[in-house]
């Protein structure tokens, strides 16, 4: 990984491109990211940063947690995250990674938690079509035939069924970044990424 922000995403709009075009971009809130911890070869086995996003009130976050943001001379935060990036060297404790690490035209990998959408149908979930609605009819909206009777006798693994929906990590690869605001602390990416409105997103450099 070359380089990767956490944010919060904002919503939806568009703007448009020195030819006229109309882009569909997601705004994203995205850092200041600070460096609480380094992690090295040596104490650890592997490089690694560990950052801090969002502010939290000192009375929301335990004691051995504010020891460790006391260690590393920094600000409590929110989100806790490691980044295995591939040169850790450029970065040391309390440096904040901002907006600008990305500039316009980069390639990146948005993940973040999916809508919950609670119990949904075959019809909802999968896009199964429905039974006849006429007078009579004795199947709707239902899942339909399983599998056979006698053999194999059981319902195979993997069968599209009703159940939870949404609520999971997504990840939408090869975005493109439109704008970068490392003053405003804003990414506009293009297009649609996982989440509802104010959910936390990762950002990383793409790896397609």
């Amino acid at each position: 990984m070359q380089k990767a922000i956490l944010g919060r995403k904002i919503g939806m709009t568009q703007v448009f491109s020195e030819d006229g075009l109309v882009i569909p971009v997601t705004v994203v809130e995205a850092g200041p990211c600070t460096v609480v911890q380094k992690k090295t070869m040596e104490n650890d086995g592997y490089e690694a940063i560990q950052v801090g996003f969002g502010a939290i009130k000192e009375q929301r976050v335990n004691k051995p947690e504010q020891g460790h943001f006391k260690k590393a001379g920094v600000e409590l935060r929110r989100v806790l995250k490691e980044f295995r990036l591939d040169d850790v060297s450029t970065y040391e404790v309390g440096s904040e990674i901002k907006a600008d690490v990305f500039a316009v035209g980069d390639k990146v990998d948005v993940s973040g938690t999916s809508k919950g959408k609670g119990t949904l149908g075959p019809i909802a979930r999968h896009g199964h079509s429905r039974g006849p609605m006429s007078h009579g009819s004795k199947y709707h909206r239902g899942g339909g035939s399983l599998g056979a009777g006698t053999s194999p006798g059981r319902v195979f693994k993997g069968m599209k069924m009703a159940g939870k929906t949404g609520n999971k990590k997504v990840t939408v690869q090869n975005l493109e970044i439109v704008r970068a605001d490392a003053d405003m602390n804003l990414l506009l990416v293009k297009g649609a990424i996982p989440g509802p409105k104010g959910s936390l997103v990762f950002i990383k450099a793409t790896v397609k």
